[in-house]
């Protein structure tokens, strides 16, 4: 958002340090916009801070099966938000087709098509920055990660983080493992196809595992991650909910993690990996024992306190 406020007042962002983004001067420059996305909750809630915060509007589409606990934090933004009786990537088209029809409008998804590259590309470039610090500490012993874990919806985080590794260790790189929920696999699906052709899931999507319940790729993504990327899970939501429980009550001594539905599912992923006999065979094919040095991505806590309670306190999604 601030690379748009950039490009339309002819500035470059590096001149636009937050004090001067959200000064009444650069809002007097820019003008009146209104920010549009789909969200099944942290995005739509990052759109609608960063709106509140340049005094500027938000309007917020959330899927069918989004909860309330997360349209009610976007609300608290400022935001106007609704939960609408469709899946997460009609609400896109959706959206967009708001943000074309309302003047300064302005479209702000980390999914790209045809004709819309631009923005997603700056958001890519921008989860791209996530693996520096660990990275950061790989190089302190001297060893790359084995294997890398991603989560994945439409898949933009775990393409721009791909090209970081991809760009960062092209002579050893890690072998890298991304998870879907098995009701939105359209990645998985695409790959299990292998002719290196997009796949949609259509219809209804559900499952706990809400961030990553989006059918159609981001086209920029699916040409990295079909290139680099060495095993794609479709996992069910039980998965997702032991790699929860086992973060919040790990083995003693280590320190345990909050992670939420869809944040948890790669640590589940590496769990059932290192732990299932049915899987012995993908386990060796990876190259993981005791040893490995594995780099997890999680990317929520819990958004949702009721849902994460009833799963991780009451044992729901076995």
């Amino acid at each position: 958002m601030a690379r748009y406020i950039a490009k339309q007042t002819g500035k470059d962002v590096s001149e636009l340090p937050y004090n001067v983004l959200t000064s009444d001067e650069l809002r007097k420059e820019f003008g009146q916009a209104t920010f549009f996305t789909a969200t099944d909750g942290n995005h739509g809630r990052g759109v609608a801070w960063a709106a509140n915060k340049l005094g500027q509007k938000s309007v917020v589409l959330m899927p069918k099966g989004s909860t309330q606990t997360r349209l009610n934090n976007i609300l608290k933004e400022g935001a106007k938000a609704t939960i609408e009786e469709e899946n997460y990537d009609e609400c896109v088209r959706m959206a967009n087709a708001m943000a074309e029809k309302t003047e300064n409008g302005v479209m702000v998804q980390d999914t790209a098509w045809d004709g819309y590259e631009e923005i997603p590309a700056w958001i890519m470039q921008g989860y791209g920055t996530w693996p520096w610090k660990p990275t950061i500490n790989f190089m302190k012993t001297l060893r790359s990660p084995d294997s890398c874990i991603y989560p994945a919806g439409v898949g933009s985080l775990a393409g721009a983080v791909q090209g970081y590794f991809a760009n960062r260790y092209p002579k050893t790189p890690p072998k890298v493992v991304v998870v879907e929920a098995e009701a939105a696999a359209c990645l998985y699906k695409g790959a299990a196809a292998g002719d290196g052709a997009i796949r949609i899931v259509d219809g209804d999507m559900p499952t706990i595992m809400a961030g990553l319940a989006c059918g159609e790729p981001n086209t920029i993504s699916w040409d990295i991650l079909k290139n680099h990327v060495d095993t794609f899970v479709a996992a069910p939501d039980w998965v997702a909910a032991k790699g929860m429980r086992m973060l919040a009550a790990p083995i003693k001594g280590d320190t345990p993690v909050t992670s939420g539905e869809s944040g948890a599912a790669p640590f589940g992923t590496l769990a059932c990996i290192m732990c299932m006999d049915e899987y012995q065979e993908l386990r060796e094919h990876l190259g993981l024992d005791e040893t490995s040095r594995v780099l997890l991505f999680s990317t929520e806590g819990d958004t949702d306190p009721t849902r994460y309670e009833s799963i991780v306190w009451d044992g729901n999604e076995r």
